[in-house]
């Protein structure tokens, strides 16, 4: 009997520690108002810091329902610079032409020129450009970090901006994942993307490490393109 009380209270224990523990994050949880603010500073944040970044790039393109052979595959060495934009150079490529041209290399020329001084600031995931709102304030565990959901809605349509929902860390607002559709169709033969992007924080900043969009073509059908990041090399201003 005396072990049977000594478990039961160390049970009561161990469950009014865990509520003592979802109550203090509960309080410490940020209201709408200054999460979107913290949102918006942690941009700024990689915007006036982040020089230069180089990063290698893997990109898969799938057909229909197989999602284990790709149809065409291509790895680039991606370099951003603050004053000018991306570069890309293809380490290796294989798979089918048809795909790489109409579909991996169109893919890097549209990032190209979304990402130009004076154009790319109109995707950034900020209170400018996108109607946020707080889903809920109950904490989410993402990738072992403490999150807080945003519903996101574009305050224009593009086919680089997102509707969807835009996780972000509950402690200094850095985008942790993002997932919706594209809010404009990038032609008149396929419909909206359907996306998906995971993001780490390297040197402090939210770094994208894979990316994922689905999409059916008129030409093409299904089609799914991934993308993973690695070897992250970060310069800061």
């Amino acid at each position: 009997m005396a072990c049977r009380g000594i478990a039961l209270k160390r049970t009561f224990a161990v469950i009014f520690l865990a509520g003592m523990g979802a109550h203090t994050l509960t309080a410490q949880t940020p209201n709408a108002a200054s999460l979107i603010r913290m949102v918006d500073a942690a941009v700024k944040a990689r915007i006036d810091h982040l020089a230069q970044y180089t990063v290698t790039e893997h990109y898969a393109v799938y057909r229909g329902a197989d999602e284990t052979h790709p149809a065409a595959e291509m790895t680039v060495q991606t370099i951003y610079r603050k004053d000018s934009g991306k570069t890309y150079t293809i380490l290796s490529e294989s798979g089918s032409g048809f795909i790489r041209t109409h579909v991996l290399r169109t893919l890097l020329d549209n990032e190209k020129t979304i990402n130009l001084p004076g154009i790319r600031e109109k995707s950034w995931f900020t209170s400018a450009n996108y109607e946020m709102k707080l889903q809920s304030s109950q904490i989410q565990l993402i990738d072992g970090r403490q999150c807080l959901a945003l519903a996101i809605h574009p305050r224009r349509k593009a086919t680089n901006m997102v509707d969807g929902t835009l996780w972000v860390d509950a402690g200094d607002g850095t985008i942790v994942r993002v997932e919706g559709v594209s809010s404009q169709s990038p032609s008149v033969f396929t419909g909206p993307a359907h996306m998906k992007r995971q993001y780490a924080n390297i040197n402090g900043f939210g770094m994208a490490t894979h990316a994922r969009a689905v999409s059916d073509s008129f030409l093409l059908g299904r089609t799914t393109v991934t993308i993973d990041y690695k070897d992250y090399q970060i310069q800061l201003r």
